[in-house]
């Protein structure tokens, strides 16, 4: 059996292609919370995205022969990583994005990386913190600061809970990186683990959320708020998660957190084409941060610049 590609590497151009698809689907969650919460309490949100999304990833599986595994061990990696990537980041994000703007969420959650670079340094033994990979994880989240800018922090009210729970969630998902990386070992299918994490996530949120928010006395939701959850489920959470687990299998922990630097910027992107917003310096300066933290946690320029400069 051929050995596996080892974690701790540059991504291939198709991995950054997947991963830019991904800051697409998930920069919209960020949209897609911001529409419902307004109408839908926090825990029916929640459920609302990981049960539509487990429904249609049940679907996409059982249209392709596949089946989930049934043993006691993958379950437990399921609801494991169903809690760490789910249950506490989701319900964290969307309780604080009723009190706090969502582009000062999306910037929290940029601290993912430098979470998951500690996390990945002390846990797995083919992820160690690197000089180049610190200063370009901390380049990055300086220009995702810069993109949203300190006028944004000062306008939203931020509440101290809120923004520590979405430090929180980040934690979360740095722990879920690490974690979901497991699932590769078991020679289980990025799809197949994404339908399993929902499904075990729904299963543990579904009765909570029926004694908090006794979804039969709430009001219909309008027909944005039903269309922002149809939305967040099936493409920033189903969809995403199958690019996720693709991604996670073969560039690890620490490469796949750097989705969250490039959530505002498909964001902000997405305001300009679509919403007519106007494109700012400090936007152009802050992508610019971002463009020289990937490259530098991706390390390739710079082995590049060192080859040109080897004698021969």
């Amino acid at each position: 059996m051929a050995a596996a590609a080892p974690v701790n590497r540059p991504m291939t151009a198709f991995e950054w292609a997947l991963l830019l698809v991904l800051s697409v689907l998930w920069g919209g969650s960020f949209f897609f919370v911001g529409v419902a919460v307004k109408e839908l309490p926090p825990l029916t949100i929640v459920v609302s995205r990981v049960a539509l999304a487990a429904l249609a990833l049940h679907l996409v599986i059982r249209v392709m022969g596949m089946r989930l595994p049934r043993t006691r061990e993958v379950w437990a990696a399921f609801l494991g990583m169903g809690l760490l990537n789910n249950v506490v980041p989701f319900c964290l994000i969307v309780w604080g994005q009723t009190h706090i703007a969502s582009g000062v969420a999306s910037i929290l959650n940029a601290t993912t990386p430098l979470f998951t670079v500690v996390v990945a340094h002390c846990l797995t033994a083919d992820e160690k913190m690197t000089g180049g990979r610190l200063f370009g994880v901390l380049a990055g989240f300086t220009g995702v600061a810069i993109m949203i800018g300190g006028a944004a922090l000062n306008a939203s009210g931020l509440g101290v809970l809120a923004q520590l729970g979405i430090l929180a969630a980040a934690l979360s998902y740095a722990f879920a990186g690490v974690f979901g990386r497991r699932f590769r070992a078991m020679g289980i299918a990025p799809l197949v683990t994404a339908t399993g994490q929902v499904t075990a996530s729904s299963l543990m949120l579904l009765p909570l959320m029926l004694i908090v928010d006794r979804p039969w006395a709430l009001s219909w939701p309008s027909a944005n708020a039903a269309a922002a959850v149809i939305g967040l489920a099936l493409l920033s959470t189903a969809l995403a998660y199958i690019l996720y687990f693709r991604i996670l299998a073969t560039a690890g922990a620490t490469n796949i957190a750097l989705v969250t630097f490039l959530i505002p910027v498909s964001a902000i992107f997405l305001g300009v084409l679509l919403l007519g917003e106007r494109l700012e310096s400090r936007h152009v300066a802050g992508m610019t941060l971002i463009a020289i933290g990937l490259a530098a946690v991706d390390g390739r320029a710079w082995r590049m610049f060192k080859r040109g400069r080897a004698p021969a």
